[in-house]
């Protein structure tokens, strides 16, 4: 028996890309388009070998909240289980910090945020 897919988590980045889905969850995930209200998508620079290894990119995306409640970020929210919730916070660098959201349909999701600029409500 398997275990449930009852997380919710919100990829506007690496988290969508097949090589990263395969290294880090050891399968390919089906999701839904959503969106992010109330934030903006910034760049950043990964130093991680491991991480530029998986998505292939040393620049990754990085979302921030936005003092402008009109900016919204697009993405994919995917069902996952623990353990792949597990292995997302094993993949995410110290730059982003897990913290649960309210996306564009009203599903409640983990999201990868800016640990600079956002708590962390894990």
């Amino acid at each position: 028996m398997s275990a449930p897919a009852d997380q919710m988590l919100f990829s506007y980045g690496t988290l969508q890309f097949r090589e990263v889905q395969l290294s880090q969850f050891g399968r390919i995930l089906e999701g839904r388009p959503d969106t992010l209200p109330g934030h903006r998508l910034t760049m950043i620079a990964i130093t991680d070998p491991e991480v530029i290894a998986a998505s292939g990119t040393d620049r990754h995306p990085l979302v921030a909240p936005s003092e402008d409640p009109g900016d919204s970020v697009e993405g994919v929210v995917f069902a996952i289980t623990d353990a792949e919730l597990a292995a997302a916070d094993a993949y995410e660098v110290d730059d982003y910090a897990r913290v649960r959201v309210t996306l564009g349909s009203g599903t409640t999701a983990w999201v990868y945020l800016d640990a600079a600029t956002s708590g962390n409500e894990e």
